[in-house]
């Protein structure tokens, strides 16, 4: 294939969202000329899907909960893993465990997985919220946010930082403070030449809150 002019292969990009037990894709923003939400991935693609919150109530569109799918591809039930079965499917739907949110179109966005949740005070946080912003900031290469254990809170956002130059943890609070809600800023900065990642290059957040944990 060969570039076209002013760069780039003249085909389309488009953010999906699947996983190996709905075999394979979930969603997808639609290819040209359906409309592409950057951000989001997109409508269902061969299943239904939904948002839930705790009770199974399915949410109104805009709130966060839960993603769940349903249709002839997905499955219904794990070989030999009864456990598994009892809390990944209800009523017909498999549960992601990813959180999410449906906009009135039913364009699906992702918000982070739901064991990844920071539990501050009651507070739901989504650590990748965290990860985005300190991203922006010039100094930061990498950012990896996560939960550390608080007496009084229950957890804390903290995050790890891989840095292109030096940059002062009160710079770093500066400008978490301009994009973030103050329970969403992190209290404690470790900085690392890497971030621990898995054999494939994903990063696993409960693996780097295990290698950096703290005080709590």
């Amino acid at each position: 294939m060969e570039a076209q002019p002013g760069g780039g292969y003249g085909v389309p990009v488009v953010q999906a969202y699947g996983m190996t037990e709905a075999a394979h894709q979930m969603a997808s923003n639609p290819l040209p000329p359906g409309e592409r939400r950057p951000g989001t991935v997109g409508l269902g693609t061969g299943v239904e899907v939904g948002v839930v919150d705790p009770s199974w109530a399915q949410v109104p569109a805009g709130a966060q909960g839960e993603i769940v799918v349903r249709g002839p591809n997905v499955i219904d039930g794990y070989e030999s893993n009864p456990e598994a079965n009892a809390t990944s499917f209800r009523d017909g739907w498999f549960r992601t465990g990813d959180q999410g949110v449906l906009d009135p179109e039913g364009y699906l966005t992702i918000v982070g997985r739901l064991k990844e949740m920071i539990l501050r005070g009651g507070e739901n946080i989504a650590p990748a919220e965290i990860d985005e912003v300190l991203l922006q900031h010039p100094a930061v290469a990498e950012a990896v946010a996560f939960g550390e254990p608080d007496m009084m809170l229950g957890e804390v956002p903290v995050a790890a930082i891989v840095l292109k130059e030096e940059v002062s943890d009160r710079d770093l609070l500066r400008h978490c403070r301009t994009y973030l809600a103050p329970a969403k800023i992190p209290v404690r900065f470790y900085r690392t030449q890497s971030i621990p990642r898995t054999a494939t290059g994903k990063i696993q957040r409960r693996a780097v809150a295990a290698s950096f944990a703290g005080p709590s």
